[in-house]
């Protein structure tokens, strides 16, 4: 199993939100391109970037961060966060990124999706966030009319190999992740499914990859010390 250390981009800094509130909102770095060292420096090789204002605007408010953390180099790249057209896609992918991670549009826009999928292939994995059993949009702020399990199922027909789960009641607040959710999505699916909200020690990095799950995404439990970066790679493999 993959270790994706997370960086939330709002204002061109690297924050946190505590169940994706946006009123709730901790700056650890003013320079995201310095996490990058320091996840380097524990030896992580993947990075999981969000651009928040994106997520909100459908647009690349943070894209020279993105590019100074690309131009830092030496990490694979996946980045979300308003990626609802082509043209963004296309602007990412040749700026260096490895990976483009498509939320609301994969529930809003499915012929995006294809576009997307028929352009790029594996370049492209989909975000679904999950509130009360329904797949939430845009910014979290909205439940779509989709269970997880038919979006899912939705998603592998449309022949997406990366998919990126997360629960948003465990998101960011350290209560531990939702092993329920994962075991289910990774008997049912063959797509690469990476955890993503809760996970907060060790322990949740050893069950998780139990699973046989191809990631699992840390963010609040690294930035708060919870979970030693260096340590959860380590399990991991």
């Amino acid at each position: 199993m993959n270790i994706f250390p997370a960086i939330d981009l709002i204002d061109g800094k690297a924050v946190r939100l505590l169940k994706g509130d946006y009123d709730k909102k901790t700056v650890y770095n003013e320079n995201p391109v310095n996490v990058v060292k320091d996840f380097k420096a524990a030896g992580a090789t993947f990075l999981h970037l969000v651009d928040l204002d994106g997520a909100k605007s459908g647009k690349t408010d943070n894209f020279t961060t993105v590019k100074n953390i690309v131009d830092e180099g030496g990490i694979f790249i996946e980045i979300g966060g308003g990626i609802r057209d082509i043209q963004t896609v296309d602007k990412y992918l040749s700026l260096g990124v490895n990976r483009v991670i498509i939320g609301t549009a994969a529930v809003t826009d499915p012929d995006f999706l294809k576009e997307a999928l028929e352009k790029y292939g594996d370049k492209i994995a989909v975000g679904v966030d999950i509130k009360d059993g329904f797949v939430a949009i845009k910014g979290w702020v909205e439940k779509s009319e989709y269970s997880l399990l038919e979006f899912c199922e939705k998603m592998q027909n449309f022949g997406v190999k990366y998919l990126i789960c997360t629960d948003i009641s465990k998101d960011g607040a350290m209560r531990g992740t939702n092993l329920e959710l994962y075991k289910t999505l990774s008997e049912k699916f063959s797509m690469n499914i990476t955890a993503s909200g809760g996970v907060s020690s060790i322990d949740d990095i050893k069950k998780l990859r139990k699973l046989n799950l191809y990631g699992a995404i840390i963010g609040k439990a690294y930035y708060t010390g919870a979970i030693d970066l260096s340590e959860a790679i380590r399990v991991a493999k």
